[in-house]
């Protein structure tokens, strides 16, 4: 049986399954609401184990479904991969192990890859394409010039001025960026100058990580939205500009501290903090689907622990400083080809020398951000940031800064 097949098949078995549950939700529609939502959703479980597909044998199972994953290496292609962790709870465990995290396969496939941090030998081509009228800003993988199309979509943004700040709220979603939405995963925050930044992560990064208090709690109805744990600010990282006083020319001075990455992980053999699942903001969400969630603690989700000790430094980046060219009266990096358009939004980030890391890892760029054309921007990055910590750290770019110019 071709792949093609097996997807139709698919298809129609959970059409009948939908088909399944609309007709329990109408049968029980005299019932209160609290037991109608029981009903619907272990029906609904139940004729997912019933599924046809769930008996496949686990060795062809797995067979099957690695072909699929080495087949579809890029999107739109990939997203047969996704659609195989939602037939049923044997395909998802199963696409679970097959599926490894960007920082092993350099390939980003469900959301919380969004999170984990990238490739460790290369950079992971992405871009970011800004619209001035609504102030939004769209993340995108991959980059084709020749293409009109705009890519995968992965992250938005959207700009959003307060009387002594202004904040950047991030989003899965791109038709609904707001904190109130169960798609929120974080913001950044700026001061009134512009010229420090603070990257929030709306769940824990780490198993050790302390909550940043806030007034603007999430709240759904009358209750609290997560009553775990509670879906708040968790600062991840900390940018800051040098200030220009004399308003000399020249590129803008930049500082990355990353409060969750060691120092340790830009080492040989070192380890990064890794998301390996979301934690939904509303537990009534995806009541047939928690591949992103699990029964288990969440601090098991968490590959690393806190930092905590003299060997856990905080993770420092800085701006690589540019040359003066000579004959084209301008500082100039070398981007490879990836850059093509002169701003003093540019810029590439490498470990500082204040990590106390000596060799080659200080020419290692970590992230780097250009122009290449109007309103489109570049962005590269690789382990051990994300693309969550990427995306914050390049908007704070576009944030205007009139003492650091």
């Amino acid at each position: 049986m071709s792949f093609k097949s097996i997807i139709q098949d698919m298809k129609g078995e959970l059409g009948s399954i939908s088909r399944k549950g609309f007709d329990v939700k109408f049968s029980y529609g005299l019932r209160s609401r609290s037991h109608r939502v029981v009903q619907d959703s272990s029906m609904v479980v139940d004729a997912l184990r019933q599924s046809c597909w769930a008996n496949m044998p686990p060795e062809l199972l797995r067979d099957v479904l690695m072909r699929i994953e080495a087949s579809e290496s890029a999107w739109p292609p990939r997203k047969n991969v996704v659609a195989c962790a939602g037939v049923c709870r044997s395909w998802r465990e199963i696409t679970k192990e097959i599926v490894k995290t960007p920082e092993l396969s350099a390939k980003l496939t469900f959301p919380i890859s969004l999170k984990q941090p990238g490739p460790r030998d290369s950079l992971l081509q992405c871009y970011i394409k800004r619209n001035r009228s609504n102030q939004t800003y769209h993340l995108y993988l991959g980059l084709n010039q020749a293409s009109t199309d705009d890519g995968k979509f992965l992250l938005a943004a959207r700009k959003c001025r307060r009387p002594t700040c202004t904040d950047y709220i991030i989003s899965l979603n791109a038709d609904d960026v707001s904190k109130g939405s169960t798609t929120y995963i974080g913001k950044l925050r700026s001061n009134f100058l512009g010229t420090k930044f603070t990257v929030y992560d709306a769940q824990p990064p780490n198993a050790g990580a302390r909550i940043t208090k806030s007034r603007s709690i999430r709240r759904l109805g009358s209750r609290q939205v997560s009553p775990r744990v509670p879906t708040g600010n968790y600062p991840v990282a900390h940018i800051s500009y040098e200030l220009n006083v004399l308003g000399s020319r020249g590129p803008r001075r930049m500082q990355c501290v990353m409060d969750a990455i060691p120092t340790s992980a830009i080492e040989p053999g070192g380890v990064a903090p890794t998301q390996t699942e979301f934690v939904l903001s509303n537990v009534d969400s995806f009541p047939s689907f928690p591949f992103f969630r699990s029964k288990s603690n969440r601090s098991e989700s968490l590959h690393s622990g806190p930092l905590s000790g003299p060997k856990d430094e905080m993770l420092i980046l800085k701006n690589k400083a540019p040359r003066w060219h000579e004959q084209l009266q301008c500082w100039c990096l070398n981007f490879n080809g990836r850059v093509t358009v002169a701003s003093v939004k540019n810029f590439q980030l490498v470990a500082s020398a204040e990590n106390g890391v000596a060799g080659l890892e200080h020419e290692n760029v970590i992230l780097q951000f250009g122009k290449v054309g109007k309103d489109v921007f570049t962005m590269d990055y690789q382990y051990p940031i994300s693309a969550f910590q990427a995306f914050a750290i390049c908007l704070s770019s576009f944030d205007t800064k009139i003492a650091c110019e």
